[in-house]
C-alpha cells in the first residue's frame, strides 16, 4: 500500500531523508543546558572587565568613589548569573498547573469551642 501525500507534505514525510516536523516538541535538555551556560558566561564576562575598568578609573582620576561604584556594580553579577542561568524556560499555555486550590476554605483553627481545664488553687 502506498502512502498518499498530505495537504502540505510529501509521501516521504517522516522518513530518514525527510523527518516529520513536530511543532509542539519541547527543546531538549542538552539545548536548555547549553542556553543556560551561554547566559551564565555572557553575564560573567562582564565581571573581570568591570574590575579592570575600576582599576583603570582609579589610576586615571585617582577617585576611589568611581572605582568603588564600578566594583559595587560588579558584586551582584555572579548571584544574578546563577539565578538567571538556573531559571527554567517559560511555561507554555498548554502546560498543566499543579495547584488545584483544594483546602483553601479550611481555617487553621477549628471554629468549635474547646474544653478548658484549669488548675485548682491551693
Amino acid at each position: 500500500m502506498t502512502r498518499t501525500p498530505g495537504f502540505y507534505s510529501s509521501a516521504e514525510s517522516g522518513s530518514a531523508r525527510h523527518p516529520a516536523l513536530i511543532t509542539e516538541a519541547q527543546t531538549s535538555v542538552e539545548e536548555q543546558h547549553r542556553a543556560r551556560v551561554k547566559k551564565y558566561m555572557f553575564i560573567m564576562s562582564f565581571r573581570i572587565p568591570a574590575l579592570v575598568l575600576a582599576a583603570a578609573s582609579y589610576s586615571i582620576w585617582a577617585n576611589p568613589w568611581i572605582a568603588m561604584a564600578i566594583v559595587g556594580a560588579s558584586i551582584p553579577l555572579p548571584w544574578m548569573a546563577v539565578l538567571i542561568a538556573n531559571d527554567r524556560p517559560p511555561r507554555s499555555k498548554d502546560e498543566v498547573s499543579r495547584y488545584d486550590g483544594r483546602g483553601t476554605e479550611r481555617t487553621a483553627i477549628e471554629p468549635r469551642a474547646h474544653k478548658v481545664i484549669e488548675a485548682a488553687e491551693d
